[in-house]
């Protein structure tokens, strides 16, 4: 039986900032645009969250939701920094290391022998060598269930343990709210909840054929995961998917000939740069364009191609302005799908 810990920093970027500068630490304090701009909250604080703050709310909502919030410039040379020691921590325990971003991971313990093997005795100590050597809080999950392990981390937040033991897990699921599995957003949950799905069990008690007949894909993935069903191993690597650069407006743009321009001579340079070590190895498979409009409805549209051809954007361009029905645009942005990797290439691990 495996033993699968999920570890999820406390509010990361603007933990940091705080453990930098004490003077915030009784203060809502957010990681985002400053004021006047156009941009969004990477994460804020717990005191923040009070008033209705959260993470990827736009600045101008989060401020008037809260006043009084102190706006930090992010740093992202100094996440990364922190991001690699909590990687030599955890490597202390084990190599089987799955990273999600800078401040979470999945670890496979199963063959740890520290503390007995015990996958709880192994988180607490994961938890408090993060408080010692970083001044910085965890949370954490464990559970011999993947995903299960990643919900667990989430119960106990800021600065707990959540441990799901193998004999409990089945009435954990029972009880177990739909909207807590990774992958099940607002809209899904609403459709499910309307079809009076709204607990684990209620899930249990229906079949797969029906489920997989009413939700496709997703019915089935359901019906495994409230049985108890995560196959997945920890993936040491990960196969890069995408490159994309986007840009959010000070002001928002209607004028089609503006937004060609910034596409072309400013996304586009920096799309190809960015791009340029993917591309030694790889080849593409698409190329789309993404706009995001005043009421902050987005959509892409995209172009199945092997090259990065520019003469096909203005196309994108105009098909995807068409979706809006005419509503200025408050963001512009640009990617490429990236082909799957050659057998003979590296896999591209997460840039910790």
């Amino acid at each position: 039986m495996k033993k699968i810990i999920h570890v999820d920093m406390d509010a990361f970027y603007v933990s940091v900032e705080i453990r930098d500068n004490p003077e915030l630490a009784d203060k809502p304090v957010a990681v985002g645009g400053s004021r006047g701009t156009r941009g969004v909250l990477s994460t804020c604080n717990y005191i923040a969250r009070e008033y209705g703050v959260s993470s990827a709310m736009p600045t101008s909502v989060a401020l008037n939701k809260c006043p009084n919030l102190v706006l930090v410039p992010g740093r992202m040379e100094v996440y990364k920094s922190v991001s690699a020691h909590l990687r030599e921590i955890f490597q202390r325990y084990t190599d089987l290391i799955e990273p999600l971003s800078l401040d979470e991971a999945y670890l496979d313990v199963t063959d740890c022998e520290l503390f007995g093997g015990s996958a709880t005795l192994i988180a607490k100590d994961i938890c408090e060598s993060i408080y010692k050597e970083l001044n910085l809080t965890a949370s954490a999950g464990v559970s011999s269930i993947k995903y299960l392990a990643k919900v667990a981390s989430d119960l106990n937040k800021p600065n707990g343990i959540f441990v799901i033991p193998p004999n409990e897990v089945d009435k954990f699921i029972d009880d177990m709210p739909l909207k807590k599995i990774p992958g099940i957003g607002k809209v899904t949950n609403e459709k499910l909840s309307n079809d009076n799905f709204k607990l684990g069990r209620d899930i249990k008690c229906s079949s797969q054929a029906y489920l997989t007949s009413r939700y496709g894909k997703l019915g089935a993935l359901l019906w495994d995961r409230c049985n108890g069903i995560d196959n997945r191993s920890v993936v040491t690597h990960r196969e890069r998917k995408s490159v994309g650069v986007e840009r959010t407006f000070p002001e928002d743009i209607e004028d089609v000939s503006v937004l060609n321009e910034i596409l072309q001579n400013k996304l586009l340079p920096e799309l190809q740069k960015r791009s340029a070590k993917h591309l030694q190895h790889r080849g593409i498979s698409k190329i789309g364009v993404k706009v995001k409009f005043s009421d902050f409805q987005q959509t892409t549209k995209d172009f199945s191609t092997l090259e990065l051809d520019a003469e096909v954007l203005p196309e994108l361009l105009l098909a995807a302005l068409e979706r809006g029905n005419g509503k200025p645009v408050r963001l512009l942005g640009l990617h490429l799908g990236l082909a799957a990797e050659k057998s003979d290439t590296e896999q591209i691990a997460f840039e910790w």
